[in-house]
């Protein structure tokens, strides 16, 4: 039986969704895990389709400051061999030597006090070209560490949503049925109200002889809550009104799609709404399991213990 005929027909599709019904669009996710839209640019330059102060502020910190730590020793390395073509001669109280890898290094070094205009002194440019050269560097130099200094106070001051999302759905029994499960958790000592969800099922089938992708919103149990301070298992009952209805532990197995899943929240620290997005491949749907509880009492009684290492665990249990 072909699946577009074992969906629930009752279930309403939806049109704007900015995904698109062409079959040929969908390359495996609409949404990576990450949260990433899974979609590649193309007709115009590489330039002018990449911000790089986005992407300077979107990118780890451990790439973020490999990267700066590149530019100051490459800019530094430029500079020292410039002044070294120059002649190491120019530049006054430089000790003399033999070694010309002894004199770079010197160079290199007074150029890294040009370039942060710390300028100890005991070195100084002498002549036209030299004293140009240390003029431009000190004013790159500024330039440089103003623009980093935006960048580090972008990357600090940006509202950034602190969510896990488990790495797995599940589908559970739930009120004498089943139901579409899967959970999340604030990680960090922030505080977060008014969590709204909103989650989509995207499907590439076959409609009339033609592929297309359809998409439906899958109703939760609860849409919204005040407070988001422990974790949030985000439930679909699997009703008769559901585009998941009567679907077969085999059906989810043969399904090509994903759930994709969008939350927004108000973090009242930097007092914004924030948002994040993930997605769940059917074949990140585990059929016939039920959720680990990740919360307890604290040994005192006197608090609750969240346990961020039981986001992802589950039983497997037995479904009808």
């Amino acid at each position: 039986m072909a699946l577009f005929n074992r969906l629930n027909l009752k279930a309403k599709s939806l049109i704007n969704t900015g995904f698109g019904a062409s079959a040929s669009s969908y390359g495996g996710r609409f949404i990576n895990k990450d949260g990433s839209v899974n979609a590649v640019k193309k007709g115009i330059g590489f330039l002018d389709r990449i911000s790089w102060y986005h992407t300077m502020l979107d990118m780890s910190s451990w790439k973020f400051l490999s990267i700066l730590l590149l530019f100051y020793i490459t800019i530094n390395f430029v500079f020292a061999l410039l002044y070294f073509g120059i002649g190491i001669e120019h530049l006054n109280g430089i000790q003399t030597t033999d070694n010309e890898w002894v004199q770079f290094g010197q160079a290199y070094f007074f150029s890294a006090q040009t370039f942060t205009t710390v300028g100890y002194g005991h070195i100084s440019p002498t002549g036209f070209y030299t004293s140009a050269l240390s003029s431009a560097e000190a004013l790159m130099g500024l330039l440089s560490f103003a623009i980093a200094t935006g960048l580090f106070f972008g990357r600090f001051s940006k509202p950034s949503i602190f969510l896990k999302f488990s790495h797995h759905a599940i589908i559970a029994p739930f009120n004498d049925g089943k139901a579409f499960m899967f959970r999340l958790a604030p990680y960090k000592n922030t505080n977060y109200i008014d969590a709204e969800v909103n989650v989509t099922l995207g499907m590439r089938i076959e409609e009339n002889g033609v592929m297309t992708n359809k998409f439906y919103t899958l109703d939760l149990e609860y849409q919204r809550i005040n407070s988001l301070a422990l974790s949030w298992t985000l439930v679909h009952p699997i009703t008769s009104e559901s585009p998941l209805w009567e679907l077969s532990a085999a059906d989810y197995e043969s399904i090509l799609g994903e759930i994709i899943v969008i939350i927004k929240t108000f973090d009242d620290m930097f007092s914004t709404t924030v948002a994040t997005r993930t997605s769940y491949t059917f074949n990140e749907v585990v059929y016939g399991a039920k959720f680990k509880a990740m919360y307890s009492q604290s040994e005192n009684h006197q608090s609750t213990v969240l346990d961020l290492g039981l986001l992802s665990a589950f039983d497997k249990v037995a479904m009808d």
